[in-house]
């Protein structure tokens, strides 16, 4: 039974068992039943009455999952939810007083008992109270089982949160350490040892700085961007080495963006990708874009290379997988990941939120 159902299900029985206190010995006992009314006008009423109370209850659970964050649960947060059980008390007395009068007038044909006792102003101010106190009530259970609820999620979600980042570190430390990638970067630094002992003593410094980044900034939720960067430039000096003029590297940063916090990794993953898969699969070379910019409070990340939008069958896509899956897990449907090719060129795309 889906969730929905099943809230269906407990609100009609919980609405049933109240309105029935009042009701059901007015049908049971003449006695009780002191506006006289017929046991089948009884049944429709408690009927009805349940159905207004379910459809409201329903609306309200609707709202408040759509404007109610127990995330960020404020002053604000609890005016919002003292509102909506006003509201929803106030629906339900106009939907009722509505429904009494059309039936007392036109169906029952009884509207003698628009004017009984019960029906005055402090009696119906009595009873709009109460049901206030029963929405209220409704309002406070229902908090209850959805903060529980999502307490749990959190928990579930941080242990999924946390798995995903030691398999990503894992991955991350696989892809810069592995024997292929220190075998090229140290045999290319080799070659210019008699060369250009300055530059190859820098790579090698450029080398270092990028194994340390591996395994320090790895093992934490987020850096400066400006951080990852220097990891960037490290990266592409060094396979400058190897693809030399056939690597060009254009940058383009809004300086806003330095500062802000981004995942470790996720910018050095793509621009890895772009070398490995884009520019070293091109003869004549080709260029590495990377942008960043602030769009409606959204950081903007773009990596983009020449070429084409190719799987090498022997790619198990890790990569690329691992940035899904963490945005995924730290920002939620905030935040989004993207890949396509327009003309010639293959663009990856990361949306983050700013807050």
């Amino acid at each position: 039974m889906s969730n929905n159902k099943k809230f269906v299900l407990y609100q009609i029985i919980i609405w049933s068992i109240i309105i029935g206190i009042q009701i059901i010995p007015q049908i049971v006992s003449p006695k009780a039943n002191d506006l006289g009314y017929e046991k089948w006008q009884l049944v429709l009423d408690y009927t009805v009455n349940i159905f207004f109370l379910v459809s409201i209850s329903f609306g309200l659970k609707y709202v408040f999952n759509k404007k109610i964050n127990l995330n960020d649960f404020r002053l604000w947060e609890i005016l919002k939810i003292f509102f909506l059980f006003i509201v929803a008390a106030l629906t339900y007395y106009f939907t009722l007083g509505l429904y009494n009068y059309l039936m007392l007038n036109y169906v029952y044909l009884r509207p003698e008992v628009l004017d009984h006792p019960s029906q005055k102003t402090p009696n119906q101010i009595a009873f709009v109270i109460v049901v206030c106190f029963l929405f209220f009530l409704w309002t406070v259970f229902y908090t209850i089982i959805k903060s529980t609820k999502q307490l749990r999620e959190n928990l579930v979600e941080k242990a999924r949160l946390e798995a995903s980042l030691k398999e990503s570190q894992l991955n991350a430390l696989k892809g810069q350490i592995n024997p292929h990638f220190m075998f090229n970067s140290l045999n290319n630094i080799r070659g210019l040892i008699l060369e250009n002992p300055e530059k190859s003593r820098e790579m090698i410094t450029r080398l270092s700085e990028m194994l340390r980044y591996s395994l320090t900034k790895n093992n934490i939720n987020a850096i400066s961007l400006e951080e990852e960067l220097e990891v960037v430039d490290n990266f592409i000096a060094i396979s400058k080495i190897q693809f030399e003029e056939r690597l060009q590297f254009e940058k383009q940063i809004e300086a806003a963006t330095l500062k802000l916090q981004i995942p470790p990794m996720v910018i050095q993953l793509l621009v890895e990708n772009a070398v490995k898969h884009g520019i070293a699969n091109l003869k004549q070379g080709g260029i590495v874009k990377l942008k960043t910019n602030i769009v409606h409070n959204n950081l903007m990340i773009e990596v983009s290379n020449s070429g084409k939008l190719t799987i090498d069958e022997n790619s198990t896509q890790l990569g690329l997988q691992n940035i899904k899956e963490r945005i995924s897990l730290l920002y939620g449907n905030l935040a989004s990941f993207s890949l396509e090719e327009n003309e010639n060129e293959v663009r990856a795309i990361i949306k983050l939120p700013m807050n």
